[in-house]
């Protein structure tokens, strides 16, 4: 196998640079929330996942590829028994700049002090409403009290960034996006509002219907808030805009509104061992197939990722009006 220095740069076709790698430990999740899963889902069975040293494995390969921030989600990445240590000895690969984590804020509680102790800097956390009824609706099996009890241990772990991530339905929970910002604004915390994406069938709602755009979200605090558009870019999705009079940032993920492909920087790894090379199509690599044709053999990992780049495709195609075509749903994708 050709050796590939440490110096070596993920580019695709377009000229973009990736250092930037999502990675879903699980499938699985102790909710159900309506915009990301069916009620009755079937997940992966144990066998098909990455194994934790798999996981490792191809992280360290990318990491010695240039990138330098892994996040780790799921599902929800906190149910997959083995993922502290699993953080530990990711957060611990050389090169490695930033170690973060998405979760839904159900186990925070207990495991905030271990999980900053282990290398994660920054941590993000769904909460798409602060009315318990509702909570209970649109993630089906969630106690709101204990996400909230979650986020207060996160801040007092001392992360170096706390971000709530909210995905924003209308007459679902747009009402609240303001009492959302003052939430996050009242704790120093970060906020995004996500409009929901089209991976998988769902059950409850029809995303057409329930469809809210960014910039009526934007308009909507505009009423209660002063946001100044903050002009440094993250080469992520988001637009961001600083509260006024306060540490907190606002920021917009508009997948329909406000197409962000052209500064993509990431890649995602599913828990079953394909790199897609993007959220909205199914172009992908099996690396699971490669670590196990090829066990230990790292060089030939990373020549399968290197040549993965080539068909990183120029942009998704979402259509919210659209069955979509995507049928993986967002747990499988690596939220």
């Amino acid at each position: 196998m050709t050796d590939f220095p440490h110096t070596t740069r993920l580019v695709d076709r377009f000229g973009r640079i990736v250092n930037y790698l999502r990675v879903s430990i699980t499938d699985r999740c102790d909710f159900r929330c309506v915009y990301c899963m069916a009620e009755d889902m079937v997940f992966l069975p144990r066998g098909q996942i990455l194994s934790l040293e798999e996981i490792q494995f191809i992280c360290r390969a990318f990491v010695e590829l240039g990138v330098g921030k892994i996040r780790i989600t799921g599902g929800e990445p906190l149910v997959r028994k083995g993922a502290l240590g699993l953080l530990q000895q990711i957060g611990q690969l050389p090169g490695l700049q930033e170690l973060v984590m998405t979760s839904n804020g159900s186990k925070l509680a207990r495991m905030a002090d271990d999980l900053k102790a282990a290398g994660v800097k920054r941590v993000n956390i769904s909460l798409d409403t602060l009315d318990p009824v509702k909570f209970k609706v649109l993630t089906r099996t969630g106690d709101l009290e204990n996400v909230l009890k979650g986020i207060n241990a996160a801040r007092d772990a001392g992360f170096e960034r706390i971000k709530i991530n909210a995905v924003i339905l209308k007459n679902r929970n747009h009402q609240e996006v303001a009492d959302l910002v003052q939430f996050a604004v009242d704790r120093g915390l970060d906020i995004s509002f996500i409009e929901e994406m089209p991976l998988g069938t769902v059950d409850s709602h029809n995303r057409a219907d329930a469809y809210y755009p960014s910039q009526l979200i934007k308009q909507d605090l505009q009423q209660r808030f002063d946001l100044v558009a903050v002009p440094d870019k993250t080469g992520g999705p988001s637009d961001y805009f600083q509260v006024s009079g306060s540490d907190s940032r606002v920021g917009f993920i508009s997948p329909h509104s406000a197409n962000f492909c052209a500064s993509c920087n990431r890649v995602r790894l599913t828990a079953e061992g394909r790199l897609l090379l993007c959220l909205g199509n199914e172009h992908s690599v099996d690396l699971k197939a490669v670590v196990r044709q090829y066990p230990g053999d790292i060089e030939a990992l990373k020549q399968a990722i290197i040549t993965a780049m080539r068909i990183k495709p120029e942009k998704h195609e979402f259509n919210i009006h659209e069955q979509p075509v995507i049928l993986r749903h967002m747990s499988a994708t690596g939220g």
